[in-house]
């Protein structure tokens, strides 16, 4: 083989290599979904985001064509799910339904994550939204957040919180107000918000920033007094309950969020899909009917709008963690 048809053999063949990849996405993506799909839960059965992933699941399967597993991967927070997702292929066949902790809490919690949250996920869709609801023993003299809070003040490490363990959305729901309000009070952490719950009902502790659907039937039955939710806006469960901020802690806002999500590099086209078919899945009868009996919000985003309120919630996270100095369990 002369020297020209070497040169020319290099050169087709370098051709093929850097060509390949982008010759390769577009049919791969086009022909997504071929065979199942695992959504990875990194959580228990049970939670609020195992609920999301079940039943947005069930209707992404119908849409897609092909069946979507949900694969609960309990354990650390949920960095172990979180972790399996991070390190799989980028090809649209493994998701996670990521949440509050996995990708604004944990990143500072942990502190020595095996991979970089903000680079080794693609955020795809907000899946639901829970806002947590301040709750009281209905011993303590207090029926707003500002006599709470002037209690608080009047009464600095008096008064004690509990929360369903170090780091978790409770917790650092109630470091939120106490940072904001600059108030002094006990953190009390639980191995479990029922355990603290049923403390918090027999008056071992004051008080506690629990999930909502948890805390309705008790504050129904009156063995629990609700101050006001965490979110943006007022709960349907409860609309004579104000929000944080207006209830007087400005610039106050917490949720418990979930959201799905798949690893960095799978194509635009699969995430753009996945995206559109979550939408049409939290418009459906069904879905919006569950989701008024959990308490449960579904705000519709743009996926550059989640991606940046992703972001958004790890910077605010972040801080709250440093000035409480939380530390994982």
């Amino acid at each position: 083989m002369n020297r020209r048809a070497l040169i020319a053999l290099a050169a087709a063949a370098a051709c093929a290599t850097l060509c390949a990849p982008a010759a390769w996405s577009q049919p791969a993506a086009a022909a997504w979904p071929a065979k199942p799909i695992r959504l990875v839960v990194p959580f228990p059965p049970g939670g609020a985001a195992d609920l999301f992933a079940r039943l947005i699941g069930a209707e992404l399967a119908q849409s897609l064509g092909q069946p979507v597993i949900v694969d609960n991967r309990p354990g650390a927070g949920g960095n172990i799910g979180a972790r399996e997702v991070a390190s799989a292929a980028p090809d649209g066949y493994t998701m996670l339904l990521g949440t509050v902790g996995t990708h604004a809490i944990n990143p500072t919690l942990y502190g020595n994550l095996p991979y970089d949250t903000r680079k080794a996920f693609t955020p795809v869709a907000m899946v639901g939204s829970v806002p947590n609801v301040l709750v009281v023993n209905p011993s303590l003299p207090v029926k707003s957040v500002a006599e709470l809070t002037a209690l608080a003040k009047s009464k600095p490490g008096k008064l004690s919180m509990g929360s369903s363990g170090n780091g978790s959305s409770i917790h650092l729901s109630g470091e939120l107000y106490k940072h904001l309000a600059k108030v002094s009070i006990l953190h009390v952490p639980y191995r479990g918000g029922a355990a603290a719950l049923t403390d918090l009902i027999g008056g071992q502790i004051d008080l506690m920033f629990d999930n909502l659907p948890t805390s309705l039937p008790h504050i129904a039955k009156g063995s629990l007094r609700a101050l006001a939710v965490t979110g943006t806006k007022r709960s349907p469960s409860l609309p004579d309950v104000p929000t944080m901020a207006e209830a007087g802690v400005r610039g106050y806002e917490s949720t418990a969020w979930s959201g799905l999500f798949v690893p960095a590099g799978v194509p635009a086209a699969v995430t753009q899909r996945l995206h559109d078919e979550v939408e049409k899945a939290l418009r459906t009868d069904k879905v919006k009917a569950r989701y008024r009996d959990l308490g449960a919000d579904a705000p519709e985003m743009a996926q550059p709008a989640f991606d940046a309120f992703v972001r958004k919630e790890y910077d605010k996270w972040a801080e709250i963690v440093r000035v409480s100095g939380a530390k994982a369990e």
